[in-house]
C-alpha cells in the first residue's frame, strides 16, 4: 500500500472513488460530489451528472440543498450570541418569544389537544439548542392529534405546505400544547427552526443576514444561503424524490422556478440552506480547529465543545437511540449515533466504522457531513436524491465505510 504521509493512502482513495462510481453507474444516483480531508490534505471527487437523464456534469462547485445537514451550521449563530453573553443557556426564551410563555403540556402524547397540564417550568435557551423544548417531529406518533396539528399548521418544511413567515409561524406554534415537559425529551427538527427565530429577535437582524455577517463571510462561504441567486441557478441540480415502490425518478424540486430559486418566507435553520462541498468543508474545519479560521476566531473553544459533545441525559439518549433503532426501516439506518450536541449528532458508541466523538449530521436530500476530531478528518458527501428510497443512504454508508479504511497513519 502506498502511503499518504499521515493523510489517506492512494489505494484507499482509489477504492473510495470506485465505490462512488459504482453507485453512479447503477443508475440510482445521477451524480455525487464528495470531499474528504485530513490535516492539510483534501481530496474531491465529482462524478455523474446533475440530472438523472444526463446533461451537465457534477462539478466541485455544484450547489446542493443541504436539507438537515443545515442544522450543524445554522446553530453557529446561536453560539456566537452565547459567546457574546447576548444569550444565556438558562434564560427563559419567553422574553424574546412571548408566544411560548405559559405553556400547556399534553397529558398523553396521543391524547386530545385540550387535555393538558401546566408546564412545570418555562422553556429556556438550553432546551431550544439541545432539541428538548417539548415539541418536535416524532415519527413514532404519526396520526396523533398533535402530529396532525403540526403538519396542518405548516410548522415543518413543505409538509404539506410551505412554512409561513417567522412571526406567523411563531403565532401558530404558540397555539399548540407541548408534547413533553420542557427539557424532558429529545425531539427532532422544530427546535432548529425555532433557533433561527430566536436569533433574529435577539439581534434585530434577519437570521440569514446575521449568519452571513458572523459565520459565512468570515469563513469564505460565498455560496451558502437560503436560496440560489438567479445567476447561479444552473449550478443547482433538481432534487429527486424517487417513488418508493418503483424507484422511478420524480422531481420533488426543480432548479429554475423551484423552492430555492427565491428567498423563502421562512429561513429554516432545520433544513433550509444551499451550499457547496468547499463551503461546508470550511465550516467543519473551523470546528476541528476549535473555532479558529486562519488567525480569526469564529467561535470560542468552549462553544465548539458544547456543540460537538453529547448534551443528552442517559434517559434522553436511551429514548433517542430507541427511536432511531425502531425506525431503521424508515431511515435506512441513518441517525443511529447515540448522542446529540447542539444542532448535530455526536457518536457516543461505536456501531460502525466511525469512532466515538465523530460529530455532524445527514440530510433527507441525500447529504452527509461529519467531522472526526480524533482523526482530524472531515467527510462531505452530496447528492440530490431524497431518502424516499434506500439508495442515497446506502451510498452514504459505503462512503463512510470506505473513507475510514483510507486513513493512512
Amino acid at each position: 500500500m502506498e502511503h499518504g504521509n499521515g493523510g489517506f493512502s492512494k489505494t484507499g482513495l482509489h477504492r473510495l472513488r470506485d465505490v462512488l462510481a459504482r453507485h453512479v453507474e447503477s443508475g440510482r444516483i445521477p451524480g455525487v460530489v464528495a470531499l474528504v480531508s485530513r490535516g492539510p490534505e483534501t481530496h474531491v471527487e465529482a462524478l455523474g451528472t446533475m440530472r438523472h437523464d444526463g446533461g451537465a456534469p457534477m462539478r466541485r462547485d455544484t450547489v446542493f440543498r443541504m436539507a438537515s445537514t443545515s442544522k450543524p451550521v445554522t446553530m453557529a449563530a446561536a453560539m456566537v450570541l452565547l459567546d457574546e453573553c447576548r444569550l444565556r443557556l438558562d434564560d427563559p426564551v419567553q422574553q424574546w418569544l412571548p408566544e411560548l410563555a405559559d405553556r400547556r403540556v399534553l397529558k398523553r402524547i396521543d391524547g386530545p389537544l385540550d387535555e393538558t397540564v401546566p408546564a412545570r417550568r418555562p422553556i429556556i435557551v438550553r432546551d431550544v439548542l439541545s432539541s428538548t423544548f417539548g415539541l418536535g417531529m416524532d415519527m413514532t406518533v404519526l396520526g396523533t392529534p398533535i402530529m396532525n396539528a403540526v403538519f396542518e399548521q405548516g410548522l415543518t418544511p413543505d409538509l404539506p405546505q410551505p412554512m409561513p413567515e417567522p412571526d406567523e409561524w411563531m403565532r401558530r406554534l404558540g397555539t399548540l400544547p407541548l408534547m413533553h415537559q420542557p427539557g424532558e425529551r429529545w425531539q427532532y427538527q422544530i427546535s432548529n427552526d425555532l433557533v433561527g427565530v430566536l436569533v433574529a429577535r435577539v439581534t434585530g437582524q434577519s437570521f440569514e443576514s446575521f449568519l452571513r455577517e458572523r459565520v459565512f463571510e468570515p469563513l469564505g462561504m460565498k455560496d451558502t444561503g437560503f436560496h440560489t441567486p438567479a445567476g447561479e441557478i444552473d449550478r443547482l441540480p433538481p432534487l429527486y424524490a424517487p417513488d418508493p415502490r418503483t424507484g422511478e425518478f420524480t422531481v420533488w424540486d426543480e432548479s429554475e422556478g423551484g423552492r430555492y430559486s427565491r428567498p423563502p418566507a421562512f429561513p429554516g435553520g432545520g433544513g433550509g440552506l444551499v451550499s457547496t462541498a468547499d463551503d461546508y468543508h470550511a465550516y467543519f474545519r473551523m470546528l476541528l480547529r476549535q473555532g479558529m479560521h486562519g488567525t480569526e476566531r469564529i467561535l470560542s473553544r468552549p462553544a465548539v465543545e458544547l456543540m460537538t459533545t453529547n448534551r443528552l441525559t442517559p434517559e434522553q439518549q436511551a429514548a433517542r437511540t430507541a427511536t432511531a433503532r425502531d425506525n431503521v426501516h424508515v431511515s435506512f439506518g441513518q441517525g443511529q449515533h447515540g448522542g446529540w450536541g447542539f444542532g448535530m449528532a455526536v457518536r457516543t458508541y461505536r456501531g460502525d466504522y466511525a469512532p466515538i466523538g465523530q460529530f455532524g449530521w445527514d440530510g433527507g436530500a441525500g447529504t452527509s457531513t461529519y467531522a472526526d476530531p480524533g482523526n482530524q478528518l472531515t467527510g462531505i458527501l452530496l447528492t440530490q436524491v431524497g431518502m424516499t428510497v434506500p439508495d442515497p443512504a446506502r451510498l452514504i454508508h459505503d462512503f463512510w465505510t470506505t473513507l475510514y479504511q483510507a486513513i493512512d497513519d
